[in-house]
């Protein structure tokens, strides 16, 4: 059995939890399927139909408000009543945190970012980046216990969910009168003029190729076009053009968009892996032999000052 762990904020479903659950069933091909939702509220409700036999929630005042601590003692009772051979859950910010801690309490390999899986049940392998993306390792959890797999934001689509007929709900009972050792501050939330890219339909980014910060306008009257975010390669964030928080890339946000529109980026693999996952790639870059080609739906040859302005013009026009 495979249990996937879903996040949510406040009742509201964290919606890389959808992609936690499409790489389970890649993982199972078909092993039975549970999800758990620690703070249970409409979250559980929602992926009542993910294709799942049974979907826990843990209703406990103490996972309220996050703490690496409290999380770590709910979710390693749910896997000690569960039993499950995998644990899968988003590569979020949260999990980041007490995902380490989860398997050393465990004993349990800790498959960390995963990219894809390679064949299924339990002869798959896991595969996950090294050195930025540079490399892929396949890797094969050993030992008879349960190993923690957390998949990469973007890598797997959520609407490739094989979605089933409403599954069975289920309150867990859990002890959490353990204190937490640490202090609780607001959750990380992207800055208050800003959105949490990974969340966007629509993103225009821009790199080297805009030239300067006043040229900027140019990309950000597209996006207002389109409804889409504004995100930028490193090079922009580090001159100061755009703020780090729209930062695409290994050292930024990775996302996956239905439309990625990228102006004037190389295509240097730091960023790459930030932004592969996307639907739709489309690309304007003077440089025909530009790597971000390689990952291209759509690829335009020209100067993005001539072209961008047209797109702009025609999206504008009243239909």
């Amino acid at each position: 059995m495979i249990l996937v762990v879903a996040e949510q904020r406040g009742g509201t479903l964290n919606r890389a939890s959808w992609e936690a659950v499409a790489c389970a069933q890649q993982a199972g091909a078909g092993e039975p399927l549970t999800i758990l939702v620690p703070g249970g509220g409409d979250a559980a409700r929602v992926l009542a139909e993910a294709g799942a036999g049974e979907v826990l929630s843990i209703e406990h005042g103490a996972l309220a408000a996050y703490s690496p601590d409290v999380q770590v003692a709910a979710v390693a009772q749910a896997i000690a009543q569960t039993t499950p051979r995998l644990v899968v859950m988003a590569h979020t910010y949260q999990a980041r945190d007490y995902a380490p801690m989860l398997a050393a309490r465990l004993r349990a390999p800790l498959l960390a970012d995963v990219i894809g899986v390679k064949g299924a049940g339990v002869g798959a392998t896991f595969l996950r980046p090294m050195f930025q993306g540079k490399l892929v390792a396949e890797v094969s959890p050993q030992g008879s216990g349960p190993a923690i797999v957390s998949c990469q934001i973007g890598a797997f689509r959520a609407d490739a969910v094989a979605k089933g007929t409403p599954a069975p709900a289920r309150v867990l009972t859990v002890t959490l009168d353990t204190p937490s050792r640490q202090t609780v501050e607001a959750p990380f939330q992207q800055a208050r003029q800003a959105v949490d890219l990974g969340q966007a339909e629509r993103i225009v980014a821009v790199g080297r190729g805009i030239k300067a910060q006043d040229q900027i306008a140019v990309a950000e009257r597209l996006a207002a076009a389109m409804g889409a975010e504004m995100a930028a390669s490193r090079p922009i964030c580090d001159n100061g053009w755009l703020p780090m928080d729209r930062q695409v890339g290994s050292s930024g946000q990775t996302v996956a968009p239905k439309l990625y529109v990228a102006l004037g980026i190389s295509g240097a693999i730091q960023h790459l892996v930030g932004m592969k996952g996307s639907r739709t790639i489309v690309a304007i870059n003077k440089d025909a032999d530009a790597p971000i080609f390689e990952v291209a739906d759509y690829g335009i040859v020209g100067d993005l000052f001539e072209i961008v302005p047209a797109l702009t013009a025609e999206l504008e026009k009243p239909r």
